[in-house]
Parts: structure tokens; sequence; C-alpha cells
């Protein structure tokens, strides 16, 4: 006869989010967005430099 596998899924509790937990994570991503506009604003940046000043670079 046939054994049935047994499967245990655990069962997490829903996130109750606080007003404390919500502007937590809220700063969170407004980090997180600031870090990507500075990275891709410098790397415009000194692309911009390159084609000003004739830079060629491996991209040409």
């Amino acid at each position: 006869m046939p054994k049935a596998a047994r499967i245990f899924s655990s069962i997490s509790a829903p996130r109750i989010y606080t007003e404390r937990s919500a502007t937590t994570e809220k700063q969170s991503d407004r980090n997180q967005l600031i870090a990507v506009a500075l990275f891709s604003g410098i790397g415009l940046f000194i692309s911009l430099i390159a084609v000003i000043t004739g830079t060629r670079g491996m991209w040409f």
C-alpha cells in the first residue's frame, strides 16, 4: 500500500503594519530611490563630460 507524503507548509502570520513600521518602510524605499538616482546621475554626468571632451571609450 502506498504511503502518503506529508508536506508541512509553514504559514507565517500576516505582517501588521503599524504607523512606525510603515514610516520605516517608506524611508527605506526613499533611501533606495535616492541611491539609484545618485548612481544614475553620476553616470550621466561622466558620460556627458566624455562626450563634450571627445573622449573615445570602449562603447565607440
